[in-house]
C-alpha cells in the first residue's frame, strides 16, 4: 500500500468515549425491535425524526462535515465509530442516504454554494439527502435545454428518496459521459413512489419527466460524474461495512447469550462442543473483519490512493461475515429464530440486503484483484 505504513487500527481516547456513548444511547433509545413497529404501523417515514434530531444535537451527524459548514470537522473514521454502533441495532435512520451518499457527493464534488445551502442543515438534522444511481428499464438522460438541462428517466431503490429534501441524480449527458445533478423533489416532473424493503430501510422509485435544472445543479464536473460516483460509492461501502460489522457483533452477542441460557438434556446448549466450534469461527471472522473495516475508514482520511482497494476488501469481508453470522445466529437459536416475534430474524434480512448493496463480494474481489494487477 502507499507509503509502506500500516494504518492505525486503534481508537484514541475521544473515539473510545464516542463509541461508548453511542453504544449506550442507541442500545437504550433505538432497539432493533423498532423495525417491527415501523413495519406494522406502516409508518410514512420509516424512522424517527425526533431521534435523528437528538443525534444531530449530540454532533454525530456533523462529525465529518467541515466547521465552516457547521460541522465538527473530524474524519470519516470518527463517523464510522458511530456507524458501527448504529448497525448493532439495525437503525433505519438515514445514515446511508444522507451521510454516506448525499453528503459524501457534496464533500467530494459540490460547489461552495451547494455545500453552504445543504451541509449546515444536514449537521443540524434538518436536511435529508439521497442519491439516485441505480436504474432498471428507463435510464435517466440529460438533454440540453437553453442554459440548462432536462432530465428524463427513472431511478430505482433510491434510499430514503421519499423523504429527501434534495436528490442527487446521475444522468447520461449527450452520450459523452455521466453527470450528477442536484434535484429538488418538488420540481415539476418529479414523481416519487415509496418502496418498502425487507431490511427495514426506506426507499423510493424516482421518475423524472423533462425536469428542468440549471447548470448550477451540477455536482462535480459535467460528463465526469462516473469517477465522482465511484468515489462516493467507495465511501458508502466503507460506511456500510462499519454498520455490518456492528450488526455482526450484536447478532453474535445475542446468540452467545441465548446459548448460555437455553438448556437441553439439563445443560446449557452452549456447553456442546459443536456449537462452541461454530461460535469460535464466527468470532474469528468478526475480529478479522474489524481490522479491514477500520483500515478502510482510516484510508479515507489518510491515504486516498488506498481507498479503492481497501473499501472493496472491507465491503466483501463485511458482507460475508454478516451473512455468515446471521445464518449461524438463526441456526443456534433454533425454531424461535425463524419467528417474527424474535428480533434475530431482522439481522438475517438486513444481511441479505446489505450483501447486494454497493456490489456483491464477488464483484469487489474481482476489483481487488484487478487493482493489484492479477
Amino acid at each position: 500500500m502507499s507509503g509502506h505504513r500500516a494504518p492505525s487500527l486503534l481508537l484514541n481516547d475521544e473515539q473510545k468515549m464516542l463509541s461508548k456513548t453511542a453504544h449506550e444511547f442507541i442500545r437504550e433509545r433505538a432497539p432493533a425491535a423498532r423495525i417491527r413497529t415501523f413495519r406494522d404501523s406502516k409508518d410514512e417515514l420509516g424512522f424517527s425524526r425526533d431521534l435523528w434530531s437528538e443525534m444531530a444535537e449530540l454532533g454525530w451527524l456533523g462529525l465529518q462535515i467541515p466547521e465552516r459548514y457547521d460541522g465538527l470537522g473530524l474524519g470519516f473514521f470518527d463517523l464510522c465509530v458511530v456507524l458501527e454502533q448504529s448497525g448493532r441495532e439495525l437503525m433505519p435512520e438515514p445514515f446511508i442516504s444522507t451521510l454516506l451518499l448525499g453528503t459524501q457527493a457534496l464533500l467530494l464534488g459540490g460547489t461552495d454554494e451547494q455545500k453552504q445551502a445543504l451541509l449546515p442543515g444536514v449537521a443540524a438534522g434538518e436536511k435529508l439527502l439521497a442519491l439516485g444511481y441505480e436504474e432498471a428499464d428507463s435510464p435517466v438522460a440529460a438533454t440540453k435545454a437553453g442554459d440548462g438541462f432536462e432530465l428524463s428517466g427513472r431511478k430505482v431503490q433510491v434510499l430514503d428518496g421519499h423523504v429527501a429534501d434534495r436528490i442527487i441524480i446521475s444522468a447520461a449527458t449527450d452520450d459523452r459521459g455521466t453527470t450528477l445533478f442536484l434535484v429538488d423533489p418538488s420540481l415539476a416532473g418529479v414523481s416519487i413512489t415509496r418502496q418498502h424493503r425487507i431490511d427495514g430501510l426506506g426507499a423510493a422509485l424516482v421518475s423524472l419527466e423533462r425536469v428542468a435544472v440549471g447548470r448550477d445543479a451540477i455536482v462535480g464536473k459535467a460528463d465526469e460524474g462516473a469517477a465522482l460516483l465511484d468515489a462516493v460509492l467507495d465511501r458508502a461501502s466503507a460506511g456500510m461495512a462499519a454498520q455490518m460489522l456492528g450488526a455482526s457483533e450484536q447478532a453474535f452477542a445475542d446468540t452467545i447469550n441465548y446459548i448460555k441460557e437455553r438448556e437441553q438434556f439439563g445443560v446449557p446448549i452452549g456447553s456442546f462442543q459443536a456449537l462452541q466450534h461454530r461460535a469460535v469461527s464466527v468470532f474469528t471472522e468478526i475480529a478479522l473483519t474489524r481490522s479491514v473495516v477500520l483500515a478502510a475508514a482510516r484510508a479515507i482520511d489518510d491515504t486516498p490512493d488506498d481507498v479503492p482497494r481497501l473499501t472493496s476488501l472491507a465491503k466483501a469481508m463485511a458482507s460475508e461475515t454478516f451473512l455468515h453470522t446471521a445464518k449461524e445466529a438463526i441456526q443456534m437459536h433454533g425454531g424461535i429464530g425463524v419467528t417474527d416475534e424474535h428480533d434475530i430474524g431482522f439481522y438475517m434480512k438486513r444481511a441479505h440486503a446489505a450483501y447486494m448493496t454497493f456490489g456483491k463480494p464477488s464483484q469487489h474481489r474481482q476489483r481487488w484483484a484487478e487493482l493489484h494487477g492479477y
